[in-house]
């Protein structure tokens, strides 16, 4: 990619929404297309530019970062890091890393640069073989993993193959058997009505483009079906980091599952504040305290409407860490031990929701989730030695686990 391209395009599929501009004191601006925030069926970027008028609200200017979000479009980590270095570019440094991924970003969002150049072609375009079973979708590049980084996992990495496009986790060097830990948990999220992706464990050396002189200790990955991509098509999203507007180092600060939950019943009503609260329940349950504001989503299937996309990263930190906390408080309180009834209370009243509404939906959340795990044998059974023991003895400590 150029270093000469400072202005980008911002599209939603074939509409035009607007324009990123880097000044030459790297200062960085949006402005909305008039055409776009004119119009009032306009298809939506992000709740986090929604006036209370309905209008649109354009963000300030930034220096070297972008607006929050657009910068949580780019990856985090250890993929930042390479692809900093891919681009030639600083890691801190967002406009180059937008410019170069900005024909395949999450949902349905595009950034094209005034000019691109044959290395943002080479990073975002996916090879159209199917004859493996996942092709890592930066095409032609050997990953030199610095690390493979995540609170209780290995690398997230995108990839192409078997009709559709796929998300892999790789294996952590630090923890063992995450991807199957988190097969199993988006198996009993399922089995209690919670919409997950297609999911499978798939061989690593079924996946071309990895670095071959890493020595894995385990040969498994987890593979998960992307929401964003289906039958072809784009599928608008938004993390709650981007409708909040806070960058990825604040995504465990500044807003809690309240604040989620008044966006959703401003949006869809008291059913979908239901529906989050089944996710806040079982993520309770399962000792999961890694629900910060970047796993929790929007999907927008016609266009316009935000409802709760499909869960994800759904892992059981308190197997890995101990005493770890949520990373989003309910009802004032991260212990997850010590979340019951009276917090859900206070979330409903905080919210301004019917409390015996949330309190039914606890109740019955907590009563599938126990039939789930008797009925989840199958699963269970493919977890390391210890896992399940050290679950149940979790799931004793809670005071959730007394109400259903």
């Amino acid at each position: 990619m150029s270093s000469e391209v400072s202005t980008l395009s911002i599209t939603l599929g074939d509409r035009r929404v607007g324009t990123v501009v880097r000044l030459p004191d790297d200062r960085i601006t949006f402005a909305f297309d008039p055409a776009y925030s004119n119009d009032p069926d306009r298809p939506t970027l992000s709740l986090g530019f929604k006036t209370a008028q309905g209008g649109l609200a354009t963000p300030r200017i930034t220096h070297t970062k972008l607006a929050p979000y657009f910068t949580n479009l780019l990856p985090e980590g250890a993929l930042r890091t390479y692809l900093a270095a891919r681009v030639g570019t600083k890691p801190v440094r967002d406009f180059p890393l937008l410019a170069a991924l900005g024909s395949d970003l999450p949902g349905n969002v595009r950034a094209i640069p005034s000019g691109s150049g044959p290395l943002s072609e080479e990073l975002v375009q996916p090879s159209a073989s199917t004859d493996r079973l996942l092709k890592f979708s930066l095409a032609g590049v050997q990953l030199k993993f610095s690390a493979l980084e995540s609170v209780a996992g290995g690398l997230s990495i995108p990839a192409t193959g078997e009709g559709g496009n796929w998300i892999i986790k790789l294996p952590s060097p630090t923890f063992p058997q995450v991807p199957t830990h988190e097969l199993v948990m988006l198996e009993l999220a399922r089995a209690i009505g919670i919409p997950v992706p297609e999911t499978r464990l798939v061989s690593i050396d079924g996946i071309e483009g990895l670095p071959t002189d890493i020595p894995w200790q385990e040969r498994q990955a987890l593979a998960v079906r992307r929401f964003d991509r289906q039958e072809g098509q784009r599928i608008h999203t938004e993390d709650f980091a981007q409708v909040f507007g806070r960058y990825p180092d604040d995504k465990y600060t500044g807003a809690s599952s309240e604040n989620i939950a008044r966006v959703l019943l401003a949006e869809r009503g008291v059913e979908e504040v239901l529906d989050l609260v089944t996710r806040l329940v079982f993520t309770v349950l399962i000792g999961n305290g890694d629900m910060h504001l970047k796993n929790w989503s929007l999907i927008y299937r016609d266009g316009r409407t935000a409802t709760l996309s499909p869960a994800y990263d759904y892992i059981s930190t308190i197997i890995y860490m101990t005493d770890d906390t949520l990373g989003l408080s309910i009802g004032g309180s991260k212990v997850m031990q010590e979340i019951g009834l009276d917090h859900f209370a206070k979330f409903a009243d905080r919210v301004g929701v019917p409390s015996r509404a949330v309190s039914d939906r606890v109740h019955d959340t907590v009563t599938d989730f126990k039939m789930a795990w008797r009925n989840l044998g199958n699963y269970l059974a493919q977890l390391p030695a210890g896992h399940v023991d050290t679950m149940e003895r979790y799931f004793a400590s809670l005071a959730l686990w007394r109400v259903g």
